[in-house]
C-alpha cells in the first residue's frame, strides 16, 4: 500500500490539492478584495443608484452607513434590505442611517462626526449624492448655478475632507465617487451639472495623487445615463423641478447593474472608470483627439434640441 501511495496515489493527491489551491486563488484575484464586515459610507442612499448600491453591498456583508435628507425614506431602505445574506458564511449587519443635506457644508462637518461615531472608522466612502440640471445658459439664475455645485461638488469634497484624516491616520480606506460621462465631456443644456462633475473629476484626480503614498485608493467612477428619478428631480434655470423623465434616462442603464460595477471597481480598487455606451465613451476620445470635430457635433445637438423645443 504505501509503495502504491508514494508511486502513484501520492503524488496526483497532492498535484490536485494544489490546482485546488491555485483555482482558488485566481478566483479570489478576480473577484477582487473582500467587503465583508467592510464599515462603508453611502450618500444619497435613499433612491435610485444610492438605494441599489446598498442592496449590493449589504448583500456583499458590508457594514452600512446610508446618508441622505430623508428620514423616512432612508429608514424605508433598511427596512427592504433582507435580514440575512443569502450566502450562510457571509454574516448581515442592520445599517446605520445619518440624516443631512449635502449642500449645507455646516451639516456636513457634523454628519463627519456621526458618522464616526457608528464604528469609528470608514473603510469605504462611496460619494454618490447629487442632483442634476436642465436648462438654457441664457435663462439660468447664478443661483441655480451655485445651488448644484454646493450640492454635487463642494458637499462631496467637504464629506470627503472631513473624513480622510481618519483614513490617513490608520493608513486604510477607500473614497469613491459617482462622477458622471459629463465630467469628462460637456453637453449642451447640462451646464450647471456637466461644471459640477467636471470639478468633481479634477478634484478627485488631484486627492489620488496626493494620497497614494497612504495607501488610501480614489475611484472616480463615470456612468452614462441611469434609469433613475434624475432627470424628474433636476432643476432648471429658475430652480424648479424639471418633473420630465427624459428618453435617455428612461432608457439608461439598469442601476442595479452599476451598483455591481461599483462593487467591482470597490474590490479591485480601480481609479477610473467608465460606464457609457460606446456613442459616449467615443465622444470622450474625440474631445481629446479631434476637439473641432467635437465642437462641431456638440453645437448640431444644441441646435437640434433648440428646435425639438420650439416645434
Amino acid at each position: 500500500m504505501e509503495r502504491v501511495l508514494g508511486g502513484g496515489l501520492l503524488p496526483l493527491a497532492l498535484t490536485s490539492v494544489g490546482v485546488l489551491l491555485l483555482y482558488r486563488i485566481l478566483l479570489r484575484l478576480r473577484q477582487g478584495a473582500s467587503v465583508q464586515d467592510a464599515v462603508v459610507v453611502i450618500t444619497g442612499a435613499s433612491s435610485g443608484l444610492g438605494k441599489e448600491c446598498a442592496r449590493v453591498f449589504h448583500a456583499a456583508g458590508a457594514r452600512l452607513i446610508l446618508c441622505g435628507r430623508d428620514a423616512g425614506r432612508l429608514q424605508q431602505v433598511v427596512q427592504e434590505l433582507p435580514a440575512s445574506s443569502a450566502d450562510s458564511q457571509k454574516k448581515t449587519y442592520t445599517p446605520n442611517t445619518v440624516i443631512f443635506d449635502m449642500a449645507d457644508t455646516d451639516a456636513v462637518d457634523r454628519a463627519a462626526e456621526e458618522i464616526l461615531r457608528c464604528y469609528g472608522q470608514v473603510d469605504v466612502l462611496i460619494n454618490n449624492a447629487g442632483i442634476s440640471y436642465r436648462g438654457n445658459i441664457l435663462q439660468t439664475h447664478i443661483s441655480v448655478q451655485r445651488d448644484v455645485m454646493e450640492t454635487n461638488y463642494f458637499g462631496t469634497i467637504a464629506l470627503t475632507q472631513a473624513l480622510l484624516p481618519f483614513m490617513v491616520r490608520r493608513r486604510s480606506g477607500h473614497i469613491v465617487v459617482i462622477s458622471s460621462i459629463q465630467g469628462k465631456i460637456a453637453i449642451p443644456y447640462r451646464s450647471a451639472y456637466a461644471a459640477s462633475k467636471h470639478a468633481t473629476q479634477a478634484y478627485f484626480d488631484c486627492l489620488r495623487a496626493e494620497i497614494e503614498r497612504y495607501q488610501i485608493p480614489v475611484t472616480v467612477i463615470s456612468p452614462g445615463y441611469i434609469r433613475t428619478n434624475l432627470s424628474l428631480n433636476a432643476v432648471t434655470g429658475d430652480g424648479s423641478k424639471y418633473g420630465v423623465l427624459d428618453k435617455t434616462t428612461a432608457t439608461g442603464r439598469d442601476p442595479a447593474e452599476v451598483a455591481q460595477a461599483v462593487l467591482k471597481a470597490v474590490r479591485h480598487r480601480s481609479k477610473d472608470v467608465v460606464l457609457a455606451g460606446a456613442s459616449p465613451t467615443l465622444a470622450v476620445y474625440l474631445r481629446t483627439l479631434w476637439p473641432a470635430l467635437f465642437f462641431r457635433l456638440m453645437s448640431s445637438r444644441a441646435r437640434k434640441q433648440q428646435k425639438d423645443k420650439e416645434e
